[in-house]
């Protein structure tokens, strides 16, 4: 069995000692060495991105998708690395509500030696409040990856920071546990499936630069994939939080990544 590495990880934008983190993500990018990587809160300046310094020297092609263009040439947005070729990318604009969030879904076709994988990377309205919004956001990525990748092909893998606990209507609707809009759809969550423990991603009790916010420990980050398929692909193998270390009072971002291995 062919096994997929995925990890994701909302890098916080600059905020906090960047340098410092930029080494820490590094090292931990190093360590897991994942076949795909999803970053979300990434900066772009003038065609050079953060996901350009994580992935310098580690052998990973990178794509930069906006979100939201900041003004003076800066955007904010997600980005894609991967260890095989990015055959293209695109951005999807996702619907705000009205608020002055914007937000989008990347979608990146991955050249694998398995075939081509359809890799989604996504970040969700924060607010704790915009739980309507964020039904909405899911309701058109969905469709999306309904659209994008038909069944035929290898199960679609869709990451990000959906700022969203698993209980909440929209990650139960992603699940397959509720409709929205008449709707209904299946992925797989992969450390609901085969993690430890209560997984949790974005933890003001530890994390140095999530304690200013003193909300309670959630599990917001996911590794979803369309699976399995009657080949087996698509089958999450295993899931753990990563890259939640401090050292002197530093961590890597403000919110932990979620790491899997899936079956291809």
């Amino acid at each position: 069995m062919n096994r997929l590495r995925v990890l994701t990880l909302n890098i916080w934008n600059r905020q906090g000692p960047w340098e410092e983190r930029l080494r820490m993500i590094r090292e931990g990018v190093r360590r897991l060495d994942p076949d795909l990587v999803g970053l979300q809160e990434v900066i772009s300046h003038e065609g050079q991105s953060q996901a350009d310094a994580i992935r310098e020297g580690l052998g990973y092609e990178g794509a930069f998708g906006l979100a939201h263009d900041l003004g003076g040439g800066v955007l904010f947005g997600n980005a894609v690395l991967s260890r095989w070729p990015i055959a293209s990318s695109r951005v999807y604009p996702l619907p705000n509500g009205g608020s002055e969030e914007e937000r989008s879904l990347m979608f990146a076709e991955i050249d694998s030696p398995h075939g081509r994988i359809p890799f989604f990377v996504t970040h969700l309205n924060w607010k704790l409040h915009h739980g309507v919004v964020r039904e909405a956001q899911v309701e058109q990525i969905a469709g999306i990856v309904e659209a994008a990748a038909p069944l035929a092909g290898l199960p679609p893998v869709l990451v990000g920071d959906f700022n969203a606990e698993p209980e909440s209507a929209e990650i139960r609707f992603l699940k397959g546990l509720q409709s929205l809009g008449g709707k209904s759809h299946y992925f797989a969550d992969s450390f609901a499936q085969v993690g430890w423990g209560p997984g949790v991603t974005f933890d003001a009790t530890r994390n140095p630069f999530a304690a200013e916010t003193h909300e309670h420990p959630r599990r917001i980050d996911y590794v979803f994939v369309r699976g399995p398929d009657l080949k087996a692909r698509g089958k999450p193998i295993a899931a753990r939080v990563v890259l939640d270390e401090v050292e002197n009072g530093v961590a890597a971002t403000d919110h932990y990544g979620v790491y899997a291995e899936i079956s291809i």
